[in-house]
Formats: C-alpha cells, sequence, structure tokens
C-alpha cells in the first residue's frame, strides 16, 4: 500500500523554515535553496509545493497568527490585559514570531495578498479585543463612556509601538507591561470611582 502523505503538513513544515529564515536573517536571505537545507529537504521538494519565492512566501503568510494564537490559548480566558501581554516579544518564542511578522509587514506594503493576511488578522484582533472592552464596560469593569471599538484600535496601536520599542531595546518588558497596565487603569471604572 503507497504511503500516504499529508500534503499540508509538507506545505506547514517548509513555512516554519521560512519562518525560522526570516527570524534569523530576514526575508532577503529566503531563497528556496536556504529553505530547502533549513526544512532538511531537496529544492526539489520545495518546488513541488511551490512554483515560486513568491508563493511560498504567500503561504508561509497564512501561517504568521500561530504562536501568537498559542500564547494566548495558553493563558486560558484571557482578559483584555492578558491578550495585549500576549502580544508582546517578552520571550525567545514571541520575539521570533515579532521578528517575522516585521519582515512579513515590510513586504506587505508591496505585495496586497499578504496586505489581505495582515489587515484579515488585525481586524479579528480589534473585533476580539473590543468584544472584550464592551463586556467589560457593560459588567461595570470600565468607564461607561469607554468606545471598545476605538479603545481597541488605541490598545492594539500602543502594544504594536511597545512590542517594536522591547525588539529594539529601549523599553524593557516589564516598561512596557507597566504602561499597557497604565493606559488600561485610565479607563478602568474603579480608578475614576475613586477621584
Amino acid at each position: 500500500m503507497p504511503k500516504r502523505v499529508d500534503h499540508e503538513e509538507r506545505r506547514r513544515q517548509i513555512a516554519a523554515a521560512v519562518r525560522r529564515i526570516a527570524a534569523d536573517r530576514g526575508l532577503e536571505a529566503v531563497s528556496l535553496n536556504e529553505v530547502a537545507a533549513e526544512a532538511g529537504i531537496s529544492k526539489g521538494f520545495v518546488q513541488h509545493y511551490f512554483a515560486s519565492r513568491d508563493d511560498m512566501l504567500r503561504y508561509a503568510a497564512t501561517t504568521l497568527r500561530g504562536g501568537v494564537e498559542e500564547r494566548i490559548a495558553t493563558a486560558g480566558e484571557p482578559g483584555v490585559r492578558d491578550l495585549l501581554v500576549a502580544l508582546l516579544p517578552l520571550d525567545d518564542a514571541a520575539r521570533n514570531d515579532a521578528l517575522v511578522a516585521n519582515a512579513f509587514l515590510v513586504r506587505a506594503l508591496k505585495d496586497p495578498e499578504i496586505a489581505g493576511h495582515f489587515r484579515t488578522g488585525h481586524g479579528q484582533l480589534r473585533d476580539a479585543v473590543a468584544a472584550m472592552l464592551a463586556a467589560a464596560r457593560d459588567n461595570g469593569a470600565l468607564v461607561s463612556t469607554v468606545d471598545p471599538p476605538a479603545e481597541a484600535v488605541s490598545l492594539l496601536a500602543l502594544v504594536s509601538g511597545l512590542g517594536d520599542a522591547v525588539l529594539l531595546g529601549y523599553q524593557t518588558g516589564e516598561e512596557a507591561i507597566a504602561l499597557i497596565d497604565l493606559h488600561l487603569s485610565r479607563i478602568t471604572a474603579t480608578r475614576r470611582k475613586a477621584r
């Protein structure tokens, strides 16, 4: 009986090699030869699954959210703060994910398909944060004037900037978390009532 091949698993294996190279050396270093060597397979094997470097990069872009989703899932039923902290590059795995995402972000500026993946992912994240904020506001945990969709955009922009600051070393992870806490304290109902 012929061996069953999981083609999607093979594509994910190649995408993981792309991400490792991108984290270490940037997308400029990603080539069919380099990916084959990193994955421990032949160049022909890579070409069997991807007709071109662009196809390979576009597929790899669809796999970028896995690490973030994993960190959020391990937090159990995360609150807004937990979700925001999970987006920061606070350990080696999260740092690699952030480096890869930044490499693909530059690529997305010229590749509409990759840009579409970023827009979709950001939209889903924004909607999730907005829903959490709306629930917290409705439960009285946030000030009643909080606009969940606008606040979600603001918080994600804050975390994006803080993530880059941590990557570049001009903010520590602890400082970034403290700034998230400061921002959240400004919209927390208990703080406002105390004034």
